[in-house]
């Protein structure tokens, strides 16, 4: 999100009303990112604070305004991660939109808990690239900013991600076409 250059270098030199208001620009946003990672709305929210406080304490470090919002969802991301971690959570996704939002939803049969399967097994950045990708509509330049990656880079994370979902789906989809017609 495009924020006023103005408001947040106010908040960079200090003023909680302009980091309040940039802040109500962004709930929604947070909120969803937020529970698309660690999927309780308790956890969501907790992680949102933590988050929310580390970049008040560390916004006057941030050095270039109109990077605010990615700084910003980074510090989350961080923070949801943090949190699974510390709780060995599993990360939840919400299947239905994902799956909407993936261009091979032919090779998807039966239950969409296997995309979320399949998601886990993704390494790291792949996973991140894709979620935020599809699952958030975030621009490739955004994401690349926000992982400190060159575009390039999140192009082959999206570009190997889905190959490898692909095939996770389809080898889901033969061993549920094979339980099904077991002749």
């Amino acid at each position: 999100m495009e924020h006023d250059l103005l408001i947040v270098k106010q908040a960079i030199a200090g003023h909680k009303e302009a980091f309040e208001q940039l802040l109500v620009l962004e709930e929604e946003k947070l909120y969803y990112t937020a529970l698309s990672y660690v999927g309780k709305k308790e956890d969501a929210l907790d992680a949102i604070q933590e988050a929310v406080c580390n970049a008040y304490l560390k916004v006057h470090q941030l050095k270039n305004p109109a990077f605010f919002s990615t700084w910003l969802f980074r510090i989350l991301i961080h923070e949801c991660y943090r949190l699974l971690k510390k709780g060995q959570k599993m990360i939840p996704y919400e299947e239905r939109e994902l799956l909407d939002r993936l261009h091979d939803q032919k090779y998807v049969i039966g239950n969409p808990i296997d995309l979320s399967e399949a998601i886990q097994q993704l390494n790291h950045s792949q996973q991140m690239a894709i979620i935020l990708f599809y699952y958030h509509d975030m621009p490739i330049k955004e994401i690349a900013d926000m992982m400190e990656k060159p575009v390039s880079t999140i192009k082959t994370y999206l570009h190997r991600g889905k190959k490898q979902l692909k095939r996770q789906l389809e080898r889901s989809a033969s061993i549920n076409e094979k339980a099904i017609d077991p002749s």
